[in-house]
């Protein structure tokens, strides 16, 4: 039996009120906050780049135990600072691991991190005295006054995976599929994404479907506790959540979509966080909803632009409880700082140095990991 065993969570401490962002934007406030299912969303300083996000969300789950059996350490981004050097090395170095392990970056999309499970699982598999640590660590970024601009977000989800996991063991199989499609992407030259919107909801409708659909005999089995969804904005899985409602029995139906809406409270208070939003759905899932049990299955679907899909399952452990952190992912959340549309502006439009030069970087942070100065092109973190 192999599954996550912790989940650590990090998300910058500041965000901006998607209701002053309407205002600025001269629209109805109930665009975003029911038209796209959103009420907040993170914004990165630059000190907290995706390795520094990473190393914090890991930070708070590895003891001196963890750290001696890590064999495989995977971080997935679409927002990698290096081209060539995977950001799991400078994690690595951060969190003090020895060198006896893979330490790798994996990329496709907003499903990276669902890859990396998938490896994390096989490693641990055929390695049971060693354990897996996968970070999915993103900073969404469309540009200001832009469509995608209320889809932004930032923040990092830790999953570390053995042998006798004490929150959920994963399943072998699942189903998945993959094709190529022009939905959403980011050329190397470009520090914001681009976006078919409507065409990418069609395609991750239409992915889901098909996934589904295929998996009918491994849901059959038994009813799911809960569904969860890949949400780059909460309205997305809903709308997937929907399609299944001529499928399911109305007490079937009232059940996934209880405990949907639990799955996305921490989601709809940061943001879109690309590969860490489907494990951001689970860990508000788990720390929100009292009336789950143990050996409850629950059935998680990943997308990734571009695209690639995959349903897979998993099954509460018992005392799951014993191995979450809500009160400190809640005060994580509850004690950021309330940007104005001018400060979130400025934020957006700092950008590290490219020519050589050094830089030091100022952080309004007293503790945890953070990047510090770029210096000769390269990046030195404390």
């Amino acid at each position: 039996m192999v599954g996550i065993d912790k989940i650590g969570f990090y998300t910058p401490q500041q965000y901006l009120d998607l209701k002053d962002l309407a205002q600025a934007r001269q629209v109805d406030p109930n665009k975003y906050l029911i038209g796209i299912g959103q009420s907040k969303m993170a914004v990165a300083d630059m000190d907290q780049d995706i390795v520094a996000m990473a190393a914090n969300a890991a930070e708070e789950i590895l003891d001196a135990e963890d750290r001696q059996k890590i064999g495989l350490l995977i971080v997935a981004t679409e927002s990698g600072v290096d081209q060539s050097k995977a950001a799991a090395l400078f994690v690595q170095e951060l969190l003090h691991l020895h060198h006896n392990l893979r330490a790798v970056e994996i990329k496709e999309a907003c499903y990276g991190a669902t890859a990396a499970l998938g490896w994390a699982y096989d490693f641990v598999s055929l390695h049971p005295e060693q354990k897996a640590l996968v970070i999915a660590s993103d900073i969404a970024r469309y540009g200001l006054k832009t469509a995608g601009e209320v889809t932004q977000g930032a923040g990092a989800v830790a999953l570390l995976i053995s042998q006798k996991p004490r929150i959920l063991a994963l399943e072998k199989q699942s189903i998945y599929r993959s094709q190529n499609a022009n939905d959403f992407w980011r050329p190397n030259y470009s520090q914001e994404a681009f976006a078919r919107g409507k065409y990418s909801e069609e395609l991750y409708l239409q992915m889901f479907s098909q996934v589904y659909q295929q998996a009918a005999e491994l849901i059959s089995e038994k009813s799911l506790a809960a569904l969860l969804f890949h949400i780059p904005f909460s309205k997305m899985g809903r709308k997937a959540l929907q399609t299944l409602t001529t499928q399911l029995t109305d007490s079937d139906y009232q059940r996934l979509e209880q405990r949907f809406n639990k799955s996305i409270i921490y989601g709809k208070n940061v943001g879109n966080i690309y590969t860490g939003s489907l494990y951001l759905s689970l860990l508000s899932l788990l720390e929100n909803d009292d009336t789950l049990k143990p050996n409850d299955r629950i059935g998680l679907f990943s997308y990734g632009s571009g695209a690639v899909a995959e349903l897979f399952f998993g099954r509460l452990q018992p005392g799951y409880q014993n191995s979450l952190n809500p009160h400190k992912h809640q005060e994580l959340l509850a004690q950021r700082k309330k940007l104005t549309i001018k400060e979130y502006e400025q934020i957006f439009q700092q950008h590290l140095v490219t020519d050589g030069s050094s830089q030091l970087i100022p952080s309004k942070r007293e503790t945890g990991h953070r990047l510090f100065k770029v210096e000769n092109h390269e990046r030195f973190y404390k």
